[in-house]
This record gives C-alpha cells, structure tokens and sequence, in this order.
C-alpha cells in the first residue's frame, strides 16, 4: 500500500517506520527531518528492539508526493488550519484517510473536505518522542484503536487494523469512534494538561496526593462528559479510571506531549482537547468545571 504520512513528529514517523519495515511504500511530509532523513534514513530506538530504515521517501511538499492509497494523519492539532491544504494533494478517487490526532474535531474537518466516506480516525496509545533530527525514540505502548468517522463495523477498518498489525503495531478496528476519543480524552485531560502546568512528568503527578487526587477527580468528570455522548455504550468512570491509573504508573518519568511542547515554546493542542470536548459536554447538559479551569490556567501561559 503506498501511503503519505503528514504531520512527521514522534508519532508519524514512528508508525510510519514501522509500515515501511513491513514493506508497504511510505512517503514522509518532512520538515526538520528532511535533510537528515534523505542523507542518512531513519533510526527507530525502540523498547521492542531498534531498527534502521537506510532509504526513506522524504518530501518537502505534499503535492511532490501525490495522490496515496492511505494518508496517515499525525499532525498537531495546533497546525489544522493547514490540514485541508496539506492532505488535499495526496487524495485520489481511491485514497482514504486515517488521523491519529489528539483530541476532537479532526475527523469533522477532513469529512468537510473529503466527504465522510474516506475519512477514519483513530486513537494513538503511544510513548514516544523525536531525539536528534533522523531519530525518534519508541519508550512504550503503540496500540492503536481505529474506526469509521461515520460509524459501525466495517471492513475497511478491519483490514487496516490487521495491516498494522502486521507491522507489529497492536491494532483494534472498533464500531463507536467517539467513544474511543473520549476514553483517550480521560487520560489526555488530567495528564498532559496538569503535566504542562505544573512541569511536572506523571510519576512526579501520581507521586503527589494533591495532583493525584486532581487527575482522578478530573478523570470523572470526563468520563461523565462523554456518557451524555449517547455513546453505544457507556464508559465506567470509576472502574475505567483506575485502570488508567495503573497503566500510568508503569509509565517510568513519562513527558506527556503537552509538557514537551510547553518546554519548547510550541503552542498547545488547547481546542481539541479541551475547548470542544467542554462545548460537546456542555451542550449535552454536562458540566465540567474542573477541566474548565485546567484550560483557563493552560491559555494563560499560552498568553505570556
């Protein structure tokens, strides 16, 4: 399968290494990487064994690469102003497109654009970040769970959950999209937000009474946010969150994205994760006012 990876951070590269292992042609969207990566190739360091890939297809532009079977989408969501621009090259009659992005919203925009029909998304579990420009490190997890924007079982999503895992990705084709985005979003609120305000990794959060006792009452509270979602099935908000916990902890001094964006000057993923989700929960009669105030205290220091 020829694919195009856009949004070539931590996340794109590392899946998309790990299709080209698998012998599927992969083109990178590349920036900071470019040169790099077309000199030298791609270094993996992986807790599941490293590898390196000594020929990759990099570009500079998305209309160099061309109409793809698969566009895989792991841009931030800070930069969806350019999403339409930077997908619409690489679609053809047949492509359809995966975005693997934070938060809510993105599958809307693409649907918008593309129409509904080739548009799927996904949630990534994924420990990883980029080390020098041609390296990216893989510190945990990697499970994929994928879906149709539109809703249901299909066999679309089934296959392109068993071509990733071929390549060694861990991958569930699931019926209830949304859902899955909202479980992702328990854990993506209290931790990534909390981790960039306070600049603190999650053993350092969980390690702390206080900020423990935040991420598990914040965790209810978007757990409840996503039961008034008229989900196909509702999220067990005390059962789920331990359960997150506990993965968490296993976790050794992991930086969630927002922190390292925070300590990089980069802009935070706010709307997505944040503003839409307050705004889905809040028209379906769902308060949420602690993660209200975790967002008010996050774009104050996107102000400074």
């Amino acid at each position: 399968m020829r694919i195009g990876v856009i949004g070539s951070g931590a996340l794109g590269l590392y899946y998309g290494a790990m299709l080209q292992r698998a012998g599927h042609d992969v083109c990178f969207l590349l920036r900071r990487d470019l040169q790099a990566i077309s000199a030298q190739g791609l270094q993996v360091n992986s807790v599941g064994g490293n590898f390196h890939l000594p020929k990759v297809h990099g570009f500079a532009t998305p209309e160099a690469i061309g109409p793809v079977e698969l566009v895989l989408v792991g841009l931030k969501t800070f930069a969806n102003r350019h999403l339409v621009e930077l997908v619409r090259p690489l679609v053809g009659p047949q492509t359809f497109i995966l975005t693997l992005q934070n938060g809510l919203g993105n599958e809307e925009q693409l649907a918008a654009a593309f129409g509904s029909e080739k548009v799927l998304g996904g949630v990534a579990f994924l420990c990883s970040n980029r080390g020098e420009p041609g390296i990216v490190h893989h510190l945990g997890e990697g499970k994929i769970r994928l879906g149709e924007f539109a809703g249901g079982a299909s066999d679309r999503s089934r296959q392109l959950a068993g071509q990733f895992a071929a390549a060694g990705v861990p991958c569930e084709a699931v019926s209830d999209l949304r859902r899955a985005r909202w479980e992702k979003l328990v854990w993506n609120i209290p931790f990534n937000g909390l981790s960039a305000l306070l600049g603190q990794d999650v053993t350092r959060l969980l390690g702390n009474s206080d900020s423990r006792r935040m991420i598990e009452q914040i965790m209810l509270e978007v757990a409840s946010g996503a039961n008034a979602q008229k989900l196909t099935e509702p999220i067990d908000g005390p059962a789920f969150s331990r359960q997150l916990i506990k993965a968490t902890e296993q976790m050794d001094h992991y930086q969630p994205s927002m922190l390292l964006d925070r300590l990089a000057g980069r802009p935070l993923e706010l709307e997505a994760i944040y503003q839409i989700p307050l705004r889905q929960a809040i028209a379906a009669g769902v308060e949420m006012p602690r993660t209200a105030m975790l967002h008010n205290l996050l774009e104050i220091g996107e102000e400074s």
